[in-house]
């Protein structure tokens, strides 16, 4: 498997070479994930979903953004968040630097659910960027692993992050998750009051019913469904 805390290690003449019309962008971040996954778990799903598809496809990945905007996780020690606006300049501006040296596409391959800003950033790009994975990928993926948690009740730490880790990166899981599970389905005031109202050990979802086999399965999906947003982002005309 791909190490987690992987960048890229290619030169600028192998660069040149490949000549990519589209880069990668995982955008990962520094939260609490509960007892049993580390805090980088974001960044390590998006960087694993990133490598997959850049070995299936002629793209080239670029390194991670590592902390985004994780403030509902602020009650638990290790998270950290930059603000909204910070995240769409950041984004904003690999993409024009990137435009500059000649590659006109990026994808953000986004791996926490609270980047709201993200998809904004897309949008106002008009063609020239794509947000992956998207809702009908993780549905489409999620039916192909055989998840049983519905997505709305495995939302953080839970399933299909803790599967994704044990295929990918067993050795960043900690004992315990077996016995973590934690259902709040009602997070109606999560953005006024955090998820903290909702959990004590900040999962929600049922990391035991994760297995190494449903998360090789996830990202095998994932990776079958980019090409069609690969297609979409080139044959449409940058703005």
């Amino acid at each position: 498997m791909t190490d987690p805390f992987l960048l890229p290690r290619t030169t600028t003449v192998e660069e040149r070479q490949r000549r990519a019309a589209t880069a990668l962008l995982p955008v990962g971040s520094l939260e609490q994930h509960g007892p049993h996954l580390p805090l980088v778990t974001d960044t390590v799903i998006a960087c694993t979903i990133a490598a997959e598809i850049a070995a299936a496809h002629p793209v080239r990945l670029l390194p991670p953004v590592t902390i985004s905007c994780s403030h509902e996780h602020a009650a638990w020690p290790g998270t950290v968040s930059i603000s909204a606006a910070t995240l769409h300049a950041v984004v904003r501006d690999v993409a024009e630097s990137l435009r500059r040296s000649g590659v006109p596409h990026l994808v953000v391959v986004n791996g926490h659910g609270g980047n709201y800003v993200l998809a904004n950033v897309v949008q106002e790009a008009m063609g020239a960027m794509a947000l992956f994975p998207g809702g009908g990928d993780w549905a489409d993926a999620r039916a192909a692993a055989g998840i049983e948690t519905p997505s709305a009740s495995d939302m953080h730490a839970g399933e299909v992050e803790t599967s994704v880790l044990l295929h990918a990166h067993p050795d960043l899981v900690r004992p315990g998750y077996g016995t973590a599970d934690r259902i709040a389905d009602d997070r109606r005031h999560l953005l006024t009051t955090g998820l903290r109202p909702y959990t004590e050990s900040g999962v929600v979802g049922r990391p035991s019913r994760a297995s190494a086999g449903k998360g090789g399965k996830l990202l095998a999906a994932l990776v079958a469904s980019f090409g069609a947003h690969l297609a979409a982002l080139e044959g449409a005309a940058p703005q």
